[in-house]
């Protein structure tokens, strides 16, 4: 990394007698949904007008992925590869607080770090090396939903709005103080990762617009505390929670679909029905798209019952409503909408379990 600046520093010695140095910022992400925060930075910083350049990239060690359990990078590093960015200066740790991280750090001499989804907790000892600080792009409006997952959990709460916010990086858990923050109305159909691409390409563009005031130490100024009495928390989703019970209302489930849509997915029990054998078969779809709506169709006496109407596999819930069941997928199967599903009941009934 030294011999790597002092060439650095040579090739472009003539240059920077006309042209002052650009101030070295270093971006920290993983998933896929940071890419649009990284593009954005280094578009802006090979502008000929750009005050920083991106000095480093620091990201999630590489990770065993799909059947053949090979050790691919993460998103982030893969994307910065293929845009031709130095190796070496994708950085991997497994914690941000490895000394020999650390001392890496200090040696490219960043003024700001910019982190976007990065997936790793920020030691005290990282947030004192930027002089500038570290900001956040993170998808609520803070101090809503702080956490691992702000976008699911906005989601399966049936947010009508939600947005991005740019905020200092603390100690504590999201807390630091906002810069700027963007409002986003939710469609009642939209999906996490749909929701999750939106609002950070929104906030990539709330960053780039915001740099100047954070180089300049302006946004120190303006940037507002939080108040902790309207906290809200967004743990990380867990497989355990992916099951659908359908005792709980129509809109309650419909907005588990969409939120943990992607990872990990929602699942039910559903009992399917040889009336002629009187067997029974369980199984276990992954449910896919949904809507909700009233129990308009359902008697009484079919409350247990999974009926198919206009294109939609029909679920009796809680609160005298149904759960619309448009796409769905068997284990191992493709994904497939309601009608081709009923087609391979070959006549059997459903009941829901």
């Amino acid at each position: 990394l030294t011999l790597r600046r002092l060439f650095c520093f040579n090739a472009s010695a003539s240059a920077s007698v006309t042209s002052p140095k650009k101030k070295p910022l270093v971006f920290l992400g993983s998933p896929q949904v940071s890419v649009t925060v990284l593009d954005a930075l280094l578009n802006s910083s090979s502008s000929p007008h750009s005050n920083f350049e991106v000095a480093a990239i620091v990201t999630q060690p590489p990770s065993r992925r799909e059947r053949g359990r090979k050790v691919y990078p993460s998103p982030i590093a893969q994307h910065a590869l293929d845009r031709g960015f130095p190796s070496d200066l994708i950085l991997t740790p497994e914690r941000a607080g490895e000394e020999m991280f650390l001392s890496n750090l200090r040696d490219l001499q960043p003024e700001l770090c910019v982190t976007a989804a990065y997936g790793n907790i920020l030691p005290t000892k990282f947030l004192k090396i930027p002089p500038l600080g570290t900001v956040n792009v993170h998808p609520s409006l803070l101090p809503l939903y702080r956490g691992a997952a702000p976008v699911q959990r906005a989601l399966q709460d049936g947010v009508k709005e939600t947005g991005v916010s740019l905020a200092f990086t603390v100690r504590a858990l999201d807390a630091g103080s906002v810069i700027a923050y963007e409002r986003f109305e939710v469609d009642d159909q939209i999906k996490a990762p749909e929701l999750l691409e939106l609002l950070f390409t929104l906030g990539s563009k709330l960053l780039i617009r915001e740099l100047p005031s954070i180089f300049d130490g302006s946004a120190k100024v303006k940037a507002q505390p939080q108040d902790d009495s309207k906290v809200t928390l967004a743990p990380k989703l867990t497989p355990e929670e992916s099951w659908l019970s359908f005792d709980q209302d129509a809109t309650v489930l419909h907005n588990k679909v969409r939120a943990f849509a992607g990872w990990p997915g929602t699942r039910a029990k559903i009992a399917v029905i040889d009336e002629t054998t009187s067997q029974c078969e369980i199984l276990e779809p992954k449910i896919i798209t949904t809507r909700a709506s009233s129990r308009e169709n359902v008697q009484e006496n079919e409350v247990d019952e999974i009926t198919f109407i206009k294109g939609a596999m029909v679920i009796p819930c809680g609160g005298c409503s149904t759960l619309e069941v448009l796409e769905l997928q068997l284990p191992g199967r493709k994904v497939v909408n309601a009608d081709a599903f009923r087609n391979g009941l070959r006549g059997r009934k459903l009941k829901k379990l």
